[in-house]
């Protein structure tokens, strides 16, 4: 049976209220998120000899999500990232004539909206319920000035899961000046249910071309073949394999159809647990992050994280295009609709 609840968590001390949403489908799949950060704390999976598994990282108590210890190495867990995804050179971009300048929160660079981006913030609840499909819909307007961009965006972000155990995400924005957007889910999975980490998982991911990387991971511009590389996902790897070529994998995975249109993206595995997540999206890029710096922390039912306990697939436009001519536009102008839509289907293959 289909349903939706809320429980109040606590006060933040903004004096706004933190709720805790659970949407569960007649499957006995449940997805938590909360308004604080638009996080998703648990995606759960009832597997079909009845057993529970959550595949995402995250924290049991609310005020773990800003415990000192979690922020040292900050690593997003689950949160909406925004105004622009990924890394932007030098902390700054050209906007109609001007320079506009960022906060600096890596090395010189910016990242992922700042030192306070949407992950942090409290966003309001528009709504939820059924429409057919169980759904949350959230809302936050970022002032203008707000980590340095020009003009009042204002953005909603909808999770909807349906009975086919597909968790969607959708956002759309406004604005009344020009401004850059460039908008993602920062959720961290895990097939194993938290633990061991992701190295015996597999990955494909439907991408020809990475983009290249300069100083700071910042995108170049340039794209290289994933071709007889440790970056090619073309059929499923095994992570374990490419994580002895490699040190770590952060990398920007230009899709081999970059339209807006839906379309399959990724695909990751567990042999271990049978679990299969496919990832479909309307944006052209997927950034893999293989977890490298997640902290050493205590997560959900006392499991211990740290480096590789998960792994992120990231849908989103191309990163530090504000800089890159040659990118597709992050520009949003007033009287347009920034939009875009991203589905989590997971399911058992064996």
């Amino acid at each position: 049976m289909n349903r939706i609840t809320r429980k109040w968590l606590l006060t933040h001390s903004t004096g706004e209220d933190i709720y805790l949403f659970t949407l569960r489908n007649a499957q006995g799949m449940e997805v938590s998120i909360t308004n604080y950060g638009a996080i998703i704390t648990s995606h759960k999976i009832k597997k079909r000899d009845g057993t529970v598994m959550d595949v995402v990282l995250g924290f049991d108590a609310i005020a773990d999500y800003w415990s000192p210890g979690y922020l040292e190495n900050y690593p997003w867990f689950g949160a909406a990232v925004g105004r622009y995804a990924n890394r932007i050179a030098n902390a700054g971009f050209p906007l109609e004539g001007k320079t506009i300048q960022l906060t600096d929160n890596r090395n010189g660079d910016h990242l992922h909206g700042g030192i306070e981006g949407f992950d942090k913030k409290l966003w309001h609840i528009v709504g939820f319920g059924h429409a057919p499909e169980l759904y949350l819909e959230l809302q936050y307007t970022s002032v203008d000035g707000e980590e340095g961009y020009p003009g009042n965006l204002a953005v909603t972000l909808r999770f909807e899961l349906n009975d086919e155990n597909e968790l969607s995400y959708q956002y759309k924005a406004t604005t009344d000046k020009a401004t850059a957007v460039n908008l993602t889910h920062h959720g961290y999975f895990n097939l194993n249910g938290g633990a061991p980490g992701i190295h015996k998982h597999e990955l494909r991911i439907d991408a020809d071309y990475i983009l290249e990387q300069g100083n700071n991971l910042v995108a170049t511009g340039r794209l290289e073949t994933v071709n007889n590389t440790p970056f090619d996902f073309k059929d499923f790897r095994l992570l374990d394999d490419g994580l002895k070529k490699v040190d770590e994998y952060d990398k920007t995975f230009v899709l081999n159809n970059p339209t807006n249109e839906m379309k399959h993206a990724a695909s990751l595995k567990c042999t271990a647990t049978g679990l299969l997540l496919d990832v479909f999206t309307t944006e052209p890029v997927v950034h893999f992050y293989s977890g490298k710096w997640i902290p050493n922390v205590k997560g959900k039912n006392n499991t211990q994280y740290g480096s590789f306990s998960g792994l992120c697939l990231e849908t989103h436009k191309h990163p530090n295009a504000v800089n890159v001519a040659a990118f597709p536009n992050t520009i949003l102008k007033p009287g347009e609709v920034y939009y875009q839509k991203t589905n989590y289907k997971l399911s058992e293959f064996v």
